[in-house]
């Protein structure tokens, strides 16, 4: 019942100074509020990124030929589909990439053109805006037919829905649009937006005449879905299959690299809980400066009011009345600049999930919110003792005769 009369007690003297209480709380408000932000923009780019990588699936194996030329092949492909031998991959999709002009009447776009098997759409996790993914039956009958990446549609007809059942040529072959990609949001020339699909047979025997190895077509890479559960396992089939066909030796370094894309997902998260600390700790110096703020306006409190203080022992308060008295006005101080911080922080997230086409959405979690509420809380009681301790130091005479 004592802590709640002096919590009244608190906040009676909170109104009697509200412009110097308001300026007191402005160090807590900005340190919160600048604490939760840049947490929340950390969190919010770890979401779009890890959003990202998954989007291309996490279990997924990505093979590539390292060196001048490629040892890969499509003999590769179909060895490492062998279920029997190869239980932990799921799905086996070789791709053959190479760079192409796409035109359509007076508009052109030079992208990549990637050669697959309908298989890469549910591999890859790529849907369609318009249209589908080319089938099985266009892919055996080497059909000419295209699928557009989203940004490759609007680069080539006014509006990227229009190209479906159009034709398009592709280094002057025409070629029949079937579907048209949903935006994936993924930047740069190798994302599936600014690409085009045809059947693999297509692109290796008519586009780009790939070259052959050990009798088979070449391939650039191989998209390998593996159970989820048997990554390692996976990783090691493909790379023990993959060497007893290259006729590698002991001691002969790998022709291919194999990446695994559960490791990308690890690497980015550990980034960006980096980035999430680092960007935290910067705001948190607003709250070190907040309270000592609040321990200089403390320590000013407690010299205006030292005749109070000098009254109220004279009447038989003893010190830990006095302490408690100024520890919890301080308390007071910084908890409800908390939470005004944090309403500031919540107001900024909205106004920044308002503007079109921001990158990614600040996240502001219940744990930060705990945190930064807790901290302002520490900082009001940590530098709330030494003007506490001082006020309880003064001696009753001399304090009644302070003027």
């Amino acid at each position: 019942m004592k802590v709640l009369r002096y919590f009244a007690v608190a906040l009676d003297s909170i109104r009697a100074n509200k412009l110097r209480s308001s300026l007191t709380m402005l160090g807590i408000i900005i340190g919160v509020a600048a604490v939760l932000t840049t947490m929340g923009i950390g969190s919010g780019a770890a979401a779009s990124i890890t959003e990202q990588i998954e989007s291309q699936g996490t279990n997924l194996l990505s093979v590539s030929p390292t060196g001048g030329s490629s040892t890969l092949t499509m003999g590769d492909a179909e060895a490492l589909s062998d279920r029997s031998l190869h239980p932990a991959l799921l799905t086996v999709v070789p791709e053959y990439t190479a760079s192409a002009t796409l035109t359509n009447g007076s508009s052109e776009s030079q992208t990549q053109v990637v050669g697959v098997l309908p298989a890469y759409a549910p591999v890859r996790n790529l849907e369609a805006a318009a249209g589908r993914f080319f089938s099985e039956e266009e892919t055996e009958a080497n059909l000419r037919v295209v699928v557009l990446g989203g940004t490759v549609a609007a680069d080539l007809f006014a509006v990227a829905a229009e190209a479906l059942n159009q034709q398009v040529r592709i280094n002057g072959e025409p070629f029949q649009v079937v579907g048209v990609l949903k935006e994936s949001g993924s930047a740069g020339f190798g994302g599936p937006d600014s690409r085009a699909f045809v059947p693999i047979g297509v692109a290796q025997g008519r586009l780009f005449n790939a070259p052959r190895y050990r009798g088979d077509y070449t391939i650039t890479a191989m998209s390998i879905q593996a159970d989820g559960t048997r990554m390692e396992e996976a990783e090691r089939q493909t790379e023990l299959t993959l060497r007893l066909r290259h006729r590698l030796g002991p001691n002969d370094d790998n022709d291919f690299s194999i990446f695994n894309q559960a490791s990308l997902l690890e690497l980015a998260g550990e980034v960006t809980a980096t980035l999430t600390v680092f960007l935290g700790s910067i705001g948190a110096i607003s709250l070190l400066v907040g309270g000592i703020g609040i321990m200089n306006i403390m320590l000013v409190s407690v010299t205006e009011r030292t005749r109070e203080i000098g009254l109220r022992k004279a009447v038989g308060a003893h010190d830990r009345d006095i302490l408690l008295q100024f520890l919890i006005e301080s308390l007071v101080l910084a908890t409800i600049g908390g939470l005004i911080g944090m309403g500031i922080s919540f107001g900024l997230a909205f106004a920044v999930g308002r503007i079109p086409n921001f990158p990614f959405s600040v996240i502001i979690e219940p744990q930060a919110l705990l945190m930064a509420l807790g901290v302002s809380s520490a900082s009001g009681f940590i530098f709330g003792i030494y003007p506490a301790m001082r006020a309880t130091r003064l001696d009753p005479i001399e304090a009644l005769r302070f003027e």
